[in-house]
């Protein structure tokens, strides 16, 4: 395609008439045009020019003065566009598409809601959320931009000329002055320099907020919420009153209990403070929904912090139709990838290194995704889409996770008794995998979680399933590439039962593990290197009890499952056929560098375990299960704002620096906690 003409403007423009400027709707999409096709003159004589669409093109850039000045709506969809700045030249602009341009960020999207004000739709969803996550970030930078001017300024000497002065405020400021997550800090930084060059000019005595208009929530009809099915001695539900962008914070403590733990005394109650409840996966944005069952959420890895075991900020939770991306900080959801039809039951994060088109190695988070259908969605984390698709199975998957040695290596558990291992690949200059099949596990009851064994995760892969916990051979050297289970490990009487389900497991450190099972109130900690040694060439061998953990002793009939899979709080679906009460399970998670295990119960509570006393000592373990070092009690509705009266906390995890914990409870809230230093 060349450049554009009078005669093809007027042929694909509407209504139809004999003059440029006339013209209120222009449609160029699918027309191959390149940036230098785009004739600022030639388009200026748009004057009434109200909609344009550039979509399914190769534009890199647009010119920076179209003189399109009435135009309120933009698509861009599908385009190479690597920059929004230029979009200020719109300030009418109500509706803009941006989707399928694989250079443009979180960043980019923050960024357009700060250039128009009048902006309503993006991508075409309510602009509202991000317009007000960017009214925070504004204010919080604006403050934090000025306590550095006031600390740059009481550093300055007399004789320092002045010009310089200012000129170094703005380089200290855009280098010192910090917030939020990676992701956003070409936003951040961008903003950062914007408001110091304004505090600049103005001498010091006036700064700005940004210049963004009130955006009155969507009106929406009121309808009563529908009742959840529950048991009758789950009390009723408060309405959910949150605000536009359905998110609460809090900065009262949260309420804790402290246990002893063995004979060494109590251990000092960690202060944890209720940052941030939203409600980021409800169903149409509905403040009222209470019932968008949340299964899963994992932390993103610090990949470039060079640090082992080092843990960022951002972390994924999934439920319903959508995954979404929040950072723990500032309460910002920074994605939120939609399927429909889809309902998502297990995220899993990994790291992989890209070569680009000029040659250069860059390390790119990739999120993974399933749930119902059977398919793995790999979502580009940065860029906001998905782009990847493996049909792993035929039936729901259950739970994935990746492998900590192979970056590319992905175990996925469905309902088919399948546990199947695949190498997704690195993606082509195209963004697009091509994911292989290396091994496939058969199992005799659902697998519900998936744990390689820490001390050797290239041989033995362990699992915790509806009919007890099995391991695998799966070393890849091996010539079978269909195994059946090596071995299935048993409990003893008054922790878990031969042939229960377990429902919880991971690994406290490279011998410890943490197990769950059904409706008994404890979780055991048992030795993998003890219990392996006196294996033998059995097949089912009992454990090496280490210490129990006392628990809540509920039995958690909150929910009656209806389908398969029936909607539990595990981060699970749990099996089960058409009108059974099978209680649904809680799982557990560890934080591996602290020695922490947490779990939470029905009562909304966060059970805290400090179990590094009871895997240092020597056996024999404790007759009696040990208390929690502390349980976090759910936060009372005056500090919520009204959220929930009671509600279920299903998952609950925290980095290893125990920075940020983040649970998801049954009435569709994700809360986050940060622990205050002492």
């Amino acid at each position: 395609m060349g450049p554009l003409s009078v005669r093809l403007l007027i042929q694909r423009g509407r209504p139809k008439c004999d003059r440029l400027g006339k013209i209120r709707s222009l449609d160029l999409s699918g027309m191959n045009l390149l940036s230098e096709h785009l004739d600022p003159k030639l388009l200026s004589r748009l004057k009434q020019l109200q909609e344009l669409d550039l979509s399914n093109n190769q534009l890199e850039t647009l010119p920076a003065n179209m003189g399109l000045s009435h135009l309120r709506i933009l698509r861009c969809a599908n385009n190479l566009l690597g920059d929004v700045s230029v979009l200020c030249q719109f300030p009418q602009l109500e509706e803009l598409s941006l989707e399928g341009n694989p250079f443009l960020t979180v960043s980019d999207n923050l960024k357009v809601s700060f250039l128009l004000p009048k902006l309503r739709k993006v991508n075409g969803k309510d602009a509202s959320s991000t317009c007000s996550q960017v009214e925070n970030l504004n204010r919080e930078l604006t403050s934090r931009v000025t306590a550095h001017w006031e600390k740059f300024m009481a550093a300055l000497s007399p004789e320092e000329e002045a010009e310089k002065a200012q000129a170094d405020f703005v380089r200290s400021a855009v280098r010192d002055v910090r917030y939020g997550p990676k992701s956003l800090s070409d936003f951040t930084q961008w903003r950062v320099r914007m408001i110091s060059e304004e505090l600049v000019a103005s001498g010091g005595t006036q700064v700005h907020e940004a210049n963004i208009s009130e955006r009155p929530p969507k009106a929406t009809a009121i309808q009563e919420p529908r009742a959840r099915p529950v048991a009758s001695k789950r009390p009723g539900d408060v309405p959910v009153n949150l605000s536009p962008n359905k998110r609460v914070c809090t900065s009262p403590l949260a309420q804790v209990e402290g246990s002893p733990v063995g004979s060494a005394g109590s251990q000092a109650a960690l202060q944890l403070e209720p940052l941030h409840f939203l409600q980021c996966h409800s169903k149409n944005n509905s403040p009222r929904d209470l019932e968008t069952q949340l299964w899963a959420c994992a932390f993103e890895p610090a990949w470039d912090e060079g640090q082992a075991g080092a843990m960022s900020q951002t972390v994924a939770t999934c439920g319903g139709e959508a995954v979404c991306v929040i950072d723990c900080q500032t309460g910002i959801v920074l994605n939120k990838y939609k399927a429909p039809g889809e309902e998502f039951f297990s995220v899993a994060w990994t790291a992989l290194t890209v070569v680009t088109q000029a040659g250069h190695k860059k390390r790119w988070s990739v999120l993974a995704a399933a749930g119902l259908r059977g398919l793995v969605r790999l979502l580009h984390v940065r860029a906001g889409f998905c782009c990847g698709l493996i049909r792993a199975h035929k039936k729901a998957i259950a739970t994935l996770c990746f492998s900590p040695t192979h970056e590319t290596h992905l175990f996925t558990a469905s309902y088919d008794k399948r546990i199947i291992l695949w190498d997704i690949g690195v993606p082509n200059h195209d963004y697009e995998f091509q994911a292989s099949q290396l091994l496939t596990l058969d199992t005799t009851s659902i697998a519900l979680r998936l744990c390689p064994v820490a001390s050797c995760p290239d041989a033995y892969l362990l699992a915790g399933c509806e009919g007890g916990c099995h391991c695998w051979d799966v070393r890849l050297d091996q010539p079978q590439k269909r195994r059946v289970c090596e071995v299935e490990f048993v409990f003893p009487e008054g922790s878990e039962a031969t042939g229960r389900r377990v429902d919880g497991l991971a690994f406290v450190n490279e011998d410890v593990v943490a197990s769950k099972g059904s409706s008994l109130g404890t979780i055991c900690l048992w030795s993998w290197s003890q219990t392996w040694q006196g294996r033998g060439s059995q097949s089912t061998v009992a454990v090496v009890v280490l210490a129990r953990l006392q628990w809540s002793p509920t039995e958690l009939a909150y929910f009656s499952l209806s389908t398969c899979p029936g909607e539990s709080p595990a981060g699970h679906p749990q099996p089960c056929t058409s009108g059974s009460s099978a209680p649904p399970q809680i799982p557990i998670s560890v934080l591996a560098d602290e020695g922490m295990v947490l779990c939470g119960d029905e009562e909304g509570n966060v059970w805290i375990y400090d179990v590094r006393p009871l895997v240092a000592q020597r056996p024999p373990p404790p007759a009696a299960p040990q208390a929690p070092t502390q349980i976090l009690k759910w936060p009372q509705p005056r500090a919520l704002g009204q959220i929930v009266n009671r509600t279920m906390v299903n998952t609950v995890v925290a980095d290893p620096t125990f920075t940020y914990l983040t649970a998801l409870t049954d009435s569709n809230i994700v809360a986050i906690w940060r622990r205050n230093q002492p």
